[in-house]
């Protein structure tokens, strides 16, 4: 059995499963281990709405992971989404004492960045720099040790409903789990599937998970925006349970055996056979009807996608062009269709930066999961204490400590 001090776990808490995912670190880097995954009950639209239902899922997907991997879970990187995540930039300056940056220096600037009004009923979840100027030279990503008199910050900050991440941690605190971080997924999702030349040139990242499609935009080797479209492959198969008239478990197998974006990219115009409710005969549909359910609702998602972009002014900077993942990016004709909306090169994202069960989760379902554990393991020397056990204690207490601490260090 593995040490619990070498083991990572990303628990991915979407629409449609619950992904677990077992990492051991070793000298060459993270090997993948253990995999659980089990259908989800109890949420929507990203965020739990049955408590119960949800533990009882975790459950199932945690012991499928212990047993493949022969250990013992405890302690988890949690993964959030969903329509109540906002996200912004923001921008902090201070002198340099002693014309030399320091670690206090650096931590004085982003303080300085993050002090903005954040209503009390949210949490904020990252604070990511983006970039540091030092006297008028941007682009500087590692400030220490630099000389100067002047230091400004660039950092992205996301935010969450408190009760949404209190949520989360109610359900793996009940599930006999502690949790060590809470993750926005698409930032995890971007470890797993993008190439570091591609953040550097910058790329589009889009998740498009059961309930919610994640975006988040990378340039200059950092993140520059991030946002969460309610809106996933939960919407596509019950568009086409209601179109064909069919039970949603036979929707979901339609879709992915049979469904195409575009009935454009359809090879050949063949009858399926749809089951029926109620008892009801199976009747012979075209496939070209199920693609023309399908179409108005993947356009849907990737315009608005777009859109989303063109709101942040970042459409003329991604070079790279677009990367889709998720388990709804699996479906067949949708890079193509991605790229006639985005009119930019346009890929499938797998996971990558692993090895161990590789071949196993190499496939989009698995981005979010395989990506908690990079960004476990990359926080995991800094960070040796939990900062969300919170089984008696309050989030709210915890907001507002930060609040005092910060309200002491400005006026002290």
């Amino acid at each position: 059995m593995a040490r619990k001090d070498e083991l990572i776990v990303g628990l991915d808490i979407g629409t449609t499963k619950i992904c677990t995912v077992v990492g051991e670190r070793n000298e060459n880097g993270i090997d993948v281990v253990g995999i659980g995954t089990h259908p989800s009950r109890g949420l929507r639209k990203g965020v739990v709405v049955d408590i119960d239902a949800t533990v009882t899922s975790i459950k199932h997907a945690v012991e499928e992971a212990e047993l493949m991997a022969d250990c013992e879970i405890t302690s988890v990187y949690a993964g959030i989404a969903g329509g109540h995540i906002r996200a912004f930039n923001s921008h902090g300056v201070v002198a340099v004492k002693d014309r030399e940056v320091r670690e206090g220096d650096v931590k004085r600037v982003i303080d300085a960045a993050k002090a903005v009004a954040i209503p009390m009923d949210r949490e904020v979840i990252h604070v990511i720099p983006q970039e540091f100027i030092i006297d008028d030279q941007d682009g500087i990503h590692e400030p220490l040790g630099m000389s100067g008199v002047r230091l400004e910050a660039k950092i992205h900050i996301v935010t969450a409903a408190v009760t949404s991440a209190q949520n989360i941690v109610k359900c793996c605190n009940k599930a006999g789990l502690n949790v060590i971080d809470i993750v926005l997924e698409p930032l995890a999702s971007a470890q797993a599937v993008l190439a570091d030349d591609e953040r550097e040139l910058g790329v589009c990242m889009i998740d498009i998970g059961g309930g919610t499609t994640d975006i988040a935009v990378f340039g200059d080797g950092s993140i520059k925006e991030t946002a969460v479209l309610g809106l996933g492959g939960y919407h596509l198969s019950n568009d086409i349970a209601v179109g064909l008239r069919t039970p949603f478990d036979e929707a979901e197998r339609i879709k992915k055996k049979f469904g195409v974006a575009s009935a454009r990219y359809l090879p050949g115009d063949d009858a399926i056979t749809v089951p029926s409710v109620g008892g009801r005969r199976p009747r012979q549909v075209s496939r070209k009807i199920l693609c023309e359910i399908i179409e108005p609702r993947v356009e849907e998602i990737l315009s608005l996608a777009r859109q989303e972009i063109l709101r942040a002014g970042l459409s003329e900077r991604m070079p790279s062009g677009v990367v889709l993942t998720g388990g709804a990016s699996a479906l067949a004709g949708l890079s193509e269709l991605a790229e006639e909306i985005f009119e930019s090169p346009v890929r499938l994202g797998l996971p990558a930066h692993v090895g161990g069960l590789q071949d196993v989760v190499r496939s989009p379902m698995y981005s979010t999961g395989v990506g908690l554990v990079l960004f476990g393991s990359s926080r995991q020397r800094a960070q040796r204490t939990s900062r969300f056990r919170i089984r008696d204690e309050s989030i709210f207490g915890r907001v507002k400590q930060r609040m005092r601490d910060w309200f002491y260090a400005e006026f002290d």
